[in-house]
């Protein structure tokens, strides 16, 4: 990495009156790299740290690709409810929970108070859920 610097700072370091075109971009280039190298490089000092962004753009390639075919995709609260549900989705997914059992059980629990979200919320929350509920919402719904 450290030889990347310096070639990178070599090159800043000419004088810059006669560059072709080519020469300019590349100075563009590297000056936004030397303006984000700590980003750039921030997975050398946290190797946890992906050196992509593959993952997340995976996790929203769905809402993008369907985005024009979700109900009402010009208004307003549509693309807020869409984004809304994605999310709570997302942290289902992310704690292995199945999405149709939380959310069956959520909209009937919503049916019981009269059509409005319950008061108390913890129970839906994963974060607040003991082992027993997280497991159970882990597993498909059973109906019969």
């Amino acid at each position: 990495m450290n030889n990347m610097v310096q070639k990178r700072d070599d090159f800043l370091g000419q004088d810059f009156s006669d560059l072709d075109l080519l020469q300019t971009i590349k100075q563009k280039i590297l000056i936004s790299l030397k303006n984000h190298w700590e980003g750039l490089s921030v997975f050398l000092k946290f190797p946890g740290v992906p050196m992509d962004n593959n993952a997340g753009e995976r996790s929203i390639r769905n809402p993008v690709t369907g985005r024009k075919n979700y109900y009402g995709s010009g208004s307003i609260w549509s693309s807020e409810l869409a984004a809304m549900m994605f999310s709570i989705f997302q942290t289902m997914k992310l704690w292995n929970l199945n999405c149709n059992h939380w959310l069956r059980l959520y909209l009937i629990q919503c049916a019981n108070n009269n059509g409005k979200a319950p008061a108390d919320l913890s129970s839906f929350l994963p974060w607040k859920m003991d082992k027993d509920r997280l497991h159970k919402l882990s597993k498909p719904l059973n109906t019969s």
